[in-house]
């Protein structure tokens, strides 16, 4: 099972619902980390072997995109647009059984929700 690192756009209220449900899960503020650039909020979750959820997707994608190219690794990204917080937690519920540390290792993982 994955380990999650929250990033400070996302709601505290995902971390609770996740956590309810046995993950593992750290946010920005928990981290005393507010404020820090994305690479290193980026570096940090790596550094904690966690997969950072966020929903700032062209910075991450190009933040990916750089690290790829220098060589330098990171223990996954997973990224959504902003959604109601009852459709982020059904959707990472879905998502995060099928993601091992391995498949998450320097990849982008993009969350889908799919509509009823």
């Amino acid at each position: 099972m994955i380990k999650l690192y929250l990033d400070e756009d996302v709601p505290e209220a995902i971390a609770n619902a996740l956590r309810l449900r046995g993950y593992d899960v750290v946010t920005v503020r928990e981290a005393a980390r507010r404020g820090m650039t994305d690479i290193d909020q980026l570096n940090y979750a790596s550094s904690e072997n966690r997969v950072i959820l966020s929903f700032n997707v062209a910075d991450f994608n190009k933040i990916h995109t750089d690290f790829i190219k220098k060589g330098l690794s990171h223990s996954g990204i997973i990224l959504s647009k902003q959604l109601p917080i009852g459709a982020m937690v059904k959707a990472l519920l879905k998502l995060l059984p099928d993601i091992t540390p391995e498949k998450a290792r320097n990849n982008v993982i993009w969350l889908s929700v799919t509509k009823p």
